[in-house]
C-alpha cells in the first residue's frame, strides 16, 4: 500500500514538472506570438505603403497612345500571309541550310 501511495505521488510530482514546463513554454509561445504579430503587422503597413507608392507612380506614367483598330490588324495579318505566298519557289537542287535540315528530315519521316 505504501508503494502504491509512493507511485501516485512520484506521478502527481512529474505531473506538476510537466504543467511548470508547459506553463514556461507556453509564456514564451505567447510572447513570441506578440512580438510576430507586432512583426507581421508593420509589414502590412510597409506593403499598403510601397502599393501606395507605386500606384502614385503609374498615375505619373504618360498614357500609352491608342492602339490601332482591331478591325486594321487583320488586314495586316493578311498582307504579311499574301506576300509569303508570292515569293519565288524554292531550288529543289540548292543546298538546305543546316537549321531547316533538321525539321525537313523530321518531316520525311
Amino acid at each position: 500500500m505504501i508503494s502504491e501511495f509512493q507511485d501516485l505521488s512520484d506521478k502527481i510530482d512529474r505531473l506538476a514538472q510537466l504543467t511548470q514546463s508547459l506553463r514556461a513554454e507556453n509564456y514564451l509561445l505567447r510572447q513570441a506570438n506578440t512580438l510576430l504579430s507586432a512583426e507581421n503587422l508593420a509589414f502590412k503597413e510597409r506593403l499598403i505603403e510601397a502599393q501606395r507608392r507605386v500606384e502614385a507612380l503609374l498615375d505619373e506614367l504618360p498614357k500609352p497612345p491608342d492602339a490601332p483598330d482591331a478591325e486594321e490588324e487583320p488586314a495586316a495579318d493578311a498582307s504579311v500571309a499574301d506576300a509569303s505566298a508570292q515569293e519565288a519557289p524554292r531550288d529543289p537542287n540548292a543546298p538546305i541550310p543546316p537549321h531547316l535540315a533538321h525539321a525537313q528530315r523530321q518531316g520525311a519521316r
